[in-house]
């Protein structure tokens, strides 16, 4: 099994078509058509099921595709590691955070390490938390700041970067914003709420403390960035329980505590492969961020 046919499966597998593939790669769609025949003979089974407009992959093929980017990711670690020992940090370095995510400044730091490793090509994929854990477990990612949503794992392991309390966030003319005093969560449970889609990190935290009160609630409102959710809230349409770092994006809202919430409900880590997989340019983004301190 050669390097290349698995560069050229795991091209296929992405795009769902040999055209836009053999493009991407810079071959011709003979010889990659050729390559994965190749592959699939010597696997004796078929990777793809084939129709006019696309690729699919098949259960043979969704097995390999784990392990080959798996097996990609180490070889480009590879060549990155010399590249360090020789003095030099080239390559690539694929980052994924979730949106406003606590204890770091992504935008900082990366630019940061672009000062420090202008070799390095950065790139940088957003999203929920659950599907960057996955990304970095499969080797498509270098490194993730994510909501904590596992222990570590023999292909995940974490570095704390936050912890806080979540808040009450509404409208200043809203019932709960009268008072001003902290609010339990039993009496939210009739309430109307604005969240996150249910992969995003601040969602998990509302969720997981809402079960642990034993409160039954409702999402209407379901949003994928955070600007939208605090503009829900300002037009009184609904309330959020989000991480206290949020109060500080609108400050026209009212941000009431929790209570009973002083313990760190939202957690944020950095995800790495273990160490021995962990790229040099992940180790060299984790240090700088080290020497830099947390960012708010």
């Amino acid at each position: 099994m050669e390097l290349r046919h698995l560069q050229h499966f795991v091209a296929v597998a992405e795009d769902q078509h040999f055209t836009r593939a053999a493009e991407r790669l810079m071959v011709s769609q003979s010889g990659l058509s050729a390559s994965i025949r190749a592959l699939e003979r010597e696997l004796q089974t078929p990777l793809f099921v084939r129709t006019t407009r696309r690729v699919t992959l098949s259960e043979a093929g969704r097995a390999l595709l784990r392990e080959a980017e798996r097996i990609l990711a180490g070889v480009r670690a590879a060549h990155e590691a010399v590249a360090a020992v020789q003095g030099v940090l080239r390559g690539t370095l694929s980052l994924g955070t979730e949106q406003c995510i606590a204890g770091v400044n992504v935008a900082g730091l990366l630019a940061a390490f672009r000062r420090r490793h202008p070799d390095v090509e950065i790139r940088l994929r957003q999203t929920g938390s659950g599907a960057l854990a996955e990304e970095v477990a499969a080797g498509r990612l270098d490194c993730a700041f994510v909501y904590r949503t596992q222990a570590d794992t023999e292909q995940l392991r974490s570095v704390a970067l936050a912890g806080e309390p979540m808040t009450v966030l509404c409208h200043p003319t809203h019932r709960l914003a009268e008072s001003g005093a902290a609010v339990p969560l039993d009496d939210l449970g009739g309430e109307v709420f604005v969240d996150f889609h249910p992969d995003w990190g601040p969602r998990g935290a509302t969720d997981a403390a809402f079960a642990a009160a034993g409160v039954r609630r409702t999402v209407a409102l379901e949003v994928n960035d955070v600007h939208s959710l605090l503009d829900l809230v300002d037009e009184n349409l609904g309330i959020a329980v989000v991480p206290r770092h949020f109060r500080h994006k609108r400050p026209s809202l009212t941000a009431l505590p929790v209570k009973g919430s002083d313990h760190p409900a939202y957690e944020t880590v950095a995800l790495l492969p273990p160490a021995q997989s962990t790229s040099p340019a992940a180790r060299a983004l984790m240090t700088l961020r080290e020497s830099d301190g947390d960012c708010p």
